[in-house]
């Protein structure tokens, strides 16, 4: 095939996602000619449902324990690269208000809209390209040769030609893109209504990368036993606890639903947890259950248990945990219940084992965990070791962050970085 209609870019970006869009805007400050390529009708899509519409865009402090890989160290070269507020700054700049919440989470004030729009203003500013509705078809290493050959192109740098189908009011347009460097920001597995795919994964197999394995991570737990119909019970009730899962704790509200549980205590939990295991939720993490009660005992030997426990915890709670623990002592008074039976009550109010049947699945959860490699990629650029120009970023990697805009700055970061190389 000879002269083949193409495009030529110096660097081109799959995904218009937060870590897509950072690494076009840093790579266009170089003076590079860039093109951003996004399968959805629109770019961020992301970033507008995040934070309940507000964006959690960062957190004040962000250490590399804050995240979840195969590799913990890999995470902390980009985040020095790009802090948090580096992307404050830039926040600020654009004059967006935002606000500040518990565990130094920073949220946009109005609305998550402003973060996109602040991202668009900044290509727009440096002559960035963004094409929707794209769905690539191929990407294929070329030489020089094959460029001289067949493409007819302006120079012999480029590295990569990406076929893509691009949906328009005239039809679909098939094209060729030509590029020197090629940065995935594709995703991962993640609410796939929102633009979530494999595709990141599938072409990281094209290049012989190796995957960590899969799975739905910041994501509520599903039941299918007696306790399914305990959290249907409560449904929309929360109050704080504390979960321990495979010796990590986590402290935030949890929330019944009708399938399970949820929250942030619940979302956290389930990056740790994997199927088959048990969680330990602590009802009353500010007072030993056990005393407490004992105690009551000894001051006021007439009141009930449930009546004992109406101050510390939801009433509706209170009446779906005693049908569990203390069945037919209802209506007793904590005098007539033993010493015995009361420590067991105790126990299980500060330590209430759980196994959930399942997650939610993909379908709610708000990351990805596994993902590609990071011994595959070079920590200090975020380029594939053994194939030049390549380059991997955001959610498809194997870093995976807590709840509360880590995952938004190791998009900010990764995204960086791998725009300063390319």
């Amino acid at each position: 095939m000879r002269n083949i209609s193409h495009e030529e870019y110096d660097v081109i970006v799959l995904g218009a996602g937060a870590a897509g869009l950072m690494s076009a805007i840093t790579a266009a400050k170089k003076s590079k000619r860039i093109l951003v390529l996004e399968k959805s009708n629109k770019v961020g899509k992301k970033i507008l449902m995040s934070g309940g519409g507000r964006c959690n865009f960062t957190n004040r402090y962000v250490e590399s324990h804050h995240f979840i890989s195969n590799n913990p160290h890999f995470c902390k070269s980009a985040l020095k690269n790009y802090t948090p507020q580096d992307f404050i700054d830039l926040v600020e700049q654009h004059e967006i208000e935002y606000e500040e919440r518990k565990h130094h989470q920073l949220f946009c004030k109005h609305s998550a809209k402003e973060i996109v729009n602040m991202l668009l203003q900044e290509c727009n500013d440096l002559g960035i390209k963004i094409k929707t509705e794209c769905d690539v078809k191929a990407v294929d290493p070329i030489s020089n040769q094959e460029l001289r050959n067949n493409l007819n192109a302006k120079n012999t740098h480029y590295r990569y030609s990406i076929n893509v189908a691009i949906s328009n009011k005239q039809g679909v347009e098939q094209l060729t893109i030509l590029c020197q460097s090629l940065i995935i920001a594709t995703g991962a597995l993640s609410i796939p209504t929102l633009g979530g795919s494999d595709y990141g994964y599938r072409l990281a197999e094209q290049f012989n990368l190796p995957l960590i394995e899969r799975r739905a991570g910041l994501v509520p737990f599903k039941f299918n036993d007696h306790l399914k119909n305990l959290c249907e019970n409560l449904s929309g009730l929360s109050l704080p606890v504390i979960i321990d899962c495979n010796g990590t704790e986590f402290e935030e509200s949890l929330l019944f639903t009708h399938k399970g549980i949820s929250g942030p205590v619940v979302l956290q939990t389930s990056n740790y947890w994997n199927p088959g295991d048990t969680i330990a939720v602590n009802l009353l993490p500010k007072l030993d259950a056990m005393e407490n009660i004992l105690k009551q005992k000894e001051q006021n030997k007439n009141v009930t248990i449930r009546k004992h426990l109406n101050g510390l915890m939801p009433k509706a709670l209170i009446i779906e945990l005693q049908k569990l623990w203390w069945p037919g002592y209802e209506d007793y008074s904590i005098c007539e219940i033993s010493n015995k039976e009361l420590r067991i009550i105790g126990a299980h109010l500060n330590k209430w084992d759980l196994k959930p049947s399942s997650t939610e699945g993909y379908k709610t959860a708000e990351v990805t965990l596994g993902g590609i490699d990071t011994d595959a990629i070079d920590s200090k650029t975020m380029e594939v070791r053994n194939q030049k120009g390549l380059y991997f970023i955001g959610e498809v990697v194997d870093v995976t962050g807590h709840l509360g805009g880590f995952n938004f700055q190791w998009a900010w970061a990764s995204g960086y970085t791998a725009g300063l190389f390319a």
